[in-house]
């Protein structure tokens, strides 16, 4: 599969039934020796006022993905 098929996919974590942001907007984290991805990095920003924004990020492992559909990618993330 290619990146390119990949982008504009939402990410949902389907135990939460929560959508996590879009493929697209999230940073992949590739090993530079195998060039396999290990994990996508979501950006999880809240906007105050005067336009500053504060960011965090959700990391997921690239194995937590338990299916990739034409719109979705569904995560089977545990619950910690």
């Amino acid at each position: 599969m290619r990146l390119s098929e990949l982008s504009g996919k939402e990410i949902v974590n389907y135990k939460k039934a929560e959508r996590l942001g879009v493929l697209g907007q999230t940073d992949l984290e590739i090993d530079e020796s195998t060039g396999h991805i290990n994990t996508l990095i979501i950006p999880n920003g809240k906007w105050f006022r005067v336009g500053r924004q504060t960011t965090s990020e959700i990391r997921v492992p690239w194995h937590y993905i338990r299916t990739i559909g034409t719109d979705m990618i569904i995560l089977d993330v545990p619950e910690d």
